[in-house]
């Protein structure tokens, strides 16, 4: 008989230092994202992380992406290591990987989705930093490549909140199921 969560992976997206800071009441964000974490683990559900980074100089930003060229002059300025660090409250384990992405979605310029079909992975739980960005670009992705998707609505966050409640409740459920952490623990 095949385990339940058997094809089941657990994505923790863009929930590093360098993002949650970005976030008005990162505390409780935070510590819903490490209770969504540890159910995810007692369900027997693997956890991945992705983090969005770059090299020194920057090379994978291009002046024709809006989003990051405005931002690459402050990205020049950080240390990319101390950025990219999943945040330590979420007690990431070190048999736990972490995905590299250099856009928005989690599979661009990522191994994200070989990692996916190498262990037979159909169905992403979602959690993570930012709505309009990495949840929105992730799951349209994933929904073109069949994956069965569930966001967890209360353990992804934006800073505009009114962006995230529509996103959440009208553009979201068109291509996954969205629920609460409390709904997700009682499945």
């Amino acid at each position: 008989m095949e385990a339940k969560n058997q094809h089941t992976v657990f994505l923790v997206m863009d929930i590093q230092i360098g993002i949650v800071k970005r976030l008005t009441d990162s505390k409780s964000f935070i510590n819903r994202a490490a209770k969504a974490i540890a159910l995810a683990r007692k369900k027997q559900i693997p956890v991945l992380y992705v983090v969005v980074g770059f090299r020194p100089g920057l090379p994978e930003l291009s002046d024709n992406n809006k989003s990051f060229a405005a931002a690459k002059e402050q990205y020049a300025k950080i240390n990319m290591d101390e950025f990219m660090t999943i945040h330590p409250d979420l007690s990431k384990h070190p048999d736990e990987i972490t995905v590299v992405k250099k856009r928005l979605s989690a599979f661009s310029g990522s191994d994200l989705e070989m990692l996916l079909r190498a262990k037979d992975i159909q169905h992403l739980i979602l959690t993570g930093i930012s709505t309009s960005g990495v949840l929105l670009s992730t799951i349209r992705e994933a929904a073109d490549k069949d994956f069965r998707i569930t966001v967890l609505s209360d353990c992804c966050a934006d800073q505009d909140e009114e962006v995230h409640r529509i996103l959440m409740t009208k553009i979201f459920p068109r291509q996954a199921d969205v629920t609460t952490l409390d709904e997700w623990e009682k499945l």
